[in-house]
């Protein structure tokens, strides 16, 4: 009889730290070492990329860890070299853990002769090899539909739920979920409900690309503490210039909860110098050293619910049962004591 396959992870360059929680978090669950698959994936002079193996990974479950973040072309080129050289060495399945999806903001036609981006990158991962995704957060959930592959999209709203309702015990009358534009109302909504808060909007208007015009607040937030949602931040323009209007609407304060802290230019001291009581972010994307030490900028991590959800795949069990609070409880209790 043959032997069971392991889960077996590899990691690329674009995340370790959090490759390397999701193996210890794996091996807790296992009651066995987990570690990363022994290899190098390193730069020629040229810049090239080369992968190079050292550990027989024939008939393996393999999944490779690797956020498409900045920068986005150097990450993505490895995720499919990467994936092209376990192919190649006879892997029996290909999963690519891709906790911040790069290109995902270019998910449509909004002007004549541009580019669907994300569909080419759905296109590129496909045929490098990658027989199935586990991602968090798309900017928009149908890029699922542009892989003719199992994707699977966890949600950090449930981890938002749990880290709010113990950031804010004792004060859970007083909170209010913000959509930071009518886009999001969907992901704004859908965490008020999980904690019971009401909802508002910041309605805004752009003049171009980066530049907020106007912004109008939707719903009274007269002395509510307000957690705005979303799932990325960049620049922090629009955080921040939201974050201002809160206040000047007459909130008590104002906090934010982003998924995917890419943090770009001077987002960390508009941040740092903002309205923002604090902005809480996960770990998809690494912290740069600028991140760690800004004073209002915290990190929840999502090794626990990736672990998990990689153990789910691997054992094929549900893993849309990670997306209930309830079910998270456990995973997180270390984090997040019950009462």
């Amino acid at each position: 009889m043959p032997a069971p396959v392991e889960p077996k992870l590899i990691s690329g360059n674009a995340n370790r730290t959090l490759a390397k929680a999701v193996a210890r978090r794996m091996s807790m669950h296992r009651g066995m070492n987990v570690g990363l698959v022994n290899a190098r994936v390193e730069r020629f002079n040229d810049q090239e990329i080369f992968v190079e193996v050292f550990e027989n990974i024939r008939g393996e479950d393999m999944f490779i860890i690797q956020p498409t973040s900045n920068p986005a072309n150097d990450n993505l080129m490895e995720l499919m070299i990467m994936t092209d050289a376990l192919r190649r060495s006879s892997a029996g399945r290909i999963t690519a853990v891709i906790p911040y999806f790069g290109y995902a903001r270019q998910d449509r036609r909004t002007k004549a002769r541009t580019p669907i981006s994300a569909k080419l990158v759905a296109n590129l991962l496909t045929e490098a090899g990658i027989e199935r995704v586990l991602t968090m957060d798309l900017h928009a959930a149908q890029i699922q539909g542009f892989f003719d592959i199992p994707v699977d999209n966890l949600y950090a709203s449930p981890v938002f739920a749990l880290d709010i309702e113990h950031q804010f015990k004792g004060q859970m009358a007083d909170l209010m979920i913000v959509s930071p534009d009518v886009g999001g109302v969907a992901r704004a909504r859908e965490l008020a409900q999980r904690i019971g808060c009401p909802l508002s909007i910041v309605d805004k208007r752009r003049e171009k690309a980066g530049e907020v015009a106007e912004m109008t607040v939707i719903g009274d937030v007269t002395g509510k503490t307000c957690i705005i949602v979303d799932d990325l931040c960049d620049t922090a323009g629009t955080l921040c210039k939201a974050a201002e209007v809160l206040i000047e609407a007459g909130a008590n304060e104002v906090h934010s909860y982003i998924t995917h802290g890419v943090l770009s230019g001077p987002a960390v001291g508009r941040i740092t110098n903002s309205k923002m009581k604090s902005l809480v972010i996960t770990d998809t994307i690494e912290a740069s050293e600028a991140v760690k030490a800004a004073p209002n900028i915290r990190i929840v991590p999502t090794a626990p619910i990736f672990a998990q959800a990689i153990l789910n795949i691997w054992n094929g069990t549900s893993v849309s049962s990670l997306f209930s609070t309830e079910t998270l409880g456990p995973i997180y209790e270390g984090l997040y004591p019950r009462a």
